[in-house]
This record gives C-alpha cells, sequence and structure tokens, in this order.
C-alpha cells in the first residue's frame, strides 16, 4: 500500500514556479469566492464598498495590532521549543528564497484576498465566530500541529474583534493582516540557520 505524502512533502517537491502559481492561484480563487458571494449578499456595490474607510482604526488597531502580534509571536519564538512552531518547512519555502518587494506583494495580495472573503463577506454576514473558524479551518497547513492551529485560531478571533471594534473597516484587517504576514515573512526570509 502506497503512504499518503504529507503536505509539506507535496510542497517540497513543488518547484519556486509551481508553489508561486498555486499561491497565487489560491488567493485568486478567495477574491473569486469573494466576488460571486458578495453579488448575492450584499444589495449593492456601494454597501461593499462602505466597508472600507480611511480613518484613525487603520493606525490604532490595524499597524498596533499587527505590530503587537508579530512582537508576541517574535517572544514566543524564543519562550517555547522551536518544533512548535514546525509546519514542515512551507513558511520558510515561500518565503526564504523570495526577493523584499516579492514578500511585499505576495502578503499584500494574500491580506488583501483573504480579509475581503473572511471579514468583508463571512464576518459580516455570518459573524463573527464563523469566520474566524472558517479562516483556521482553511489554513490546513497547521492541523497536524497543536500549537499551531491554537495561535491561528487566537489569531483569527484577534482580527475579527479588530474588525468588529473598528465598526467593520475592511482597510484596517487588511493592513493589520499584512503587517503581521510582510514582518513575519521578513524573519522568515532573515533568519540566519542555526
Amino acid at each position: 500500500m502506497k503512504k499518503k505524502k504529507s503536505q509539506s512533502e507535496i510542497i517540497q517537491q513543488l518547484t519556486d514556479r509551481e508553489l508561486n502559481f498555486h499561491l497565487i492561484y489560491t488567493q485568486f480563487a478567495l477574491l473569486t469566492i469573494s466576488v460571486i458571494s458578495g453579488i448575492f449578499l450584499f444589495k449593492d456595490l456601494s454597501t461593499f464598498f462602505e466597508l472600507i474607510r480611511f480613518d484613525s482604526s487603520i493606525y490604532s488597531m490595524g499597524i498596533s495590532s499587527g505590530a503587537a502580534v508579530v512582537l508576541l509571536d517574535m517572544l514566543l519564538m524564543k519562550w517555547v521549543p522551536g518544533h512548535y512552531y514546525h509546519d514542515g518547512g512551507i513558511n520558510e519555502r515561500i518565503f526564504k528564497r523570495r526577493s523584499f518587494s516579492g514578500i511585499f506583494f505576495l502578503t499584500l495580495l494574500i491580506a488583501f484576498s483573504e480579509e475581503i472573503l473572511f471579514r468583508g463577506i463571512i464576518q459580516t454576514h455570518f459573524g463573527w465566530i464563523a469566520a474566524s473558524l472558517i479562516f483556521a479551518i482553511v489554513h490546513i497547513r497547521y492541523w497536524g500541529h497543536w500549537f499551531l492551529i491554537v495561535n491561528i485560531l487566537i489569531l483569527s478571533f484577534w482580527i475579527g474583534g479588530i474588525y468588529e471594534y473598528s465598526h467593520h473597516n475592511l482597510l484596517t484587517v487588511i493592513v493589520m493582516h499584512f503587517v503581521i504576514d510582510f514582518f513575519s515573512g521578513l524573519l522568515i526570509k532573515y533568519k540566519r540557520d542555526r
């Protein structure tokens, strides 16, 4: 009987080009789901665009919460055993050889597409709990590691809370998500191998 390959084994076998294709394809698939869902769930386009506002919550909640998550994550990486953060090398594979600008644009795309779907569509119409749980479920690569799944669940509820407290400002949570992913990606890229 042939042994089923793990997700990390499959990702390690992909070429850089294939990995990039799958990453970008996934984000555009999420955006497509958002657009189709939005057509049915919002009464009109202006109702959706009311969720995107330039206001002080971007700084007071988005940037500050994103930075707090990154700092907390850095502290936890120093305090907890290294294997707690081991995701099979997937994040390292995604970020280690990517350029600074590549990390910037990839994490911006991820933050935008995921927050449009999970907060803009799901949380706006089905609630904080549903959006947070579905967000965690979609991050399947963490399922095999209790610490990572707890981590992503807490993060998902935190982002959902920021969305609620910013009076449903999508721009605030997009910025928060971007700050987390961008700086986490840079930490992986520039981390010295031990």
